[in-house]
Order: C-alpha cells, then structure tokens, then sequence
C-alpha cells in the first residue's frame, strides 16, 4: 500500500512546517512500513541550522521517524477512521551522518513490540544506501 500527502494528514495532525513525512512508498501493516522526507533547500529551519553549512538537526529527523511509525500503528491496528493523539513514549537514537539540502530520507519502521493502545517500534533512516541515524520509538495512543 502507498499513501499520498492527503492521506497522510488524515492521520497525523501535523501541518507544514512540522509535517515531515511526504510519501508512504511501501506500508504493509503489522510487518513493515517505508516513507520518505525531500529535504529541500527552502525547509525553514535550515536558515539558523547552520547558515554556512546547512545540517538537518537530529531532532528533526527523530520527529519523521516518529511520525512514520504513527502511521504504521495507526494501519497495524486497525484504527482507520478514528481521531487519535499520540504520545511519545520512549526514544533512544543514533546518528551516523548528516542530513543536507537535496537528500531524500528513506525511513524503514518495523516493530519491536505491538500492543492495543501502545506499541515499540524499530526505525532506520537511510540517504541513498547509507544509514543515518536509527531510533527505537515507543508510544501510545488515545482516542479523541
């Protein structure tokens, strides 16, 4: 399955300039889930982060993991339909290379731990075939 940005804001509530995930290329629910981010050039943050060498910050990068996997749970559980808040629960990362204009972060999101309402999921960004950064998320949802 693929998701456009306008099924995308159905489930996450994130607007610009804090929706970072673009495009769903691969979701299948319960065993894995594929997005993409086109880091641009024109990304508000890249003004102060740094005006001569422009670097996506970590927390950033963290935040499209995390909002990938919010899309994973919310098909891998069936939640269709519903309005959720999510909560971030637990985060351990790492970063291997930087994230500049032009990139495209693939991120891989697969699961450690699936429960009703909560869930722990293991997250790999990738630029082209090079690991970025790696993350294990752990949340939980509440419907609204």
């Amino acid at each position: 399955m693929q998701l456009d940005i306008q099924e995308i804001q159905k489930i996450i509530p994130h607007r610009y300039p804090f929706l970072l995930i673009d495009r769903v290329i691969d979701l299948q629910p319960n065993e894995k889930l594929t997005a993409i981010k086109n880091v641009s050039v024109n990304e508000p943050f890249f003004t102060g982060h740094f005006p001569n060498e422009k670097i996506m910050p970590g927390v950033l990068i963290v935040e499209a993991m995390a909002q990938a996997g919010c899309i994973y749970f919310y098909y891998s559980k069936n939640m269709q339909g519903k309005d959720l808040v999510y909560y971030l629960a637990k985060v351990s990362s790492k970063f291997f290379a930087p994230v500049v204009p032009g990139d495209q972060l693939k991120i891989d999101v697969t699961t450690l731990k699936l429960m009703s309402k909560a869930g722990f999921l293991k997250i790999q960004a990738y630029v082209k075939d090079k690991k970025v950064a790696e993350a294990e998320i752990g949340f939980s949802v509440k419907e609204v």
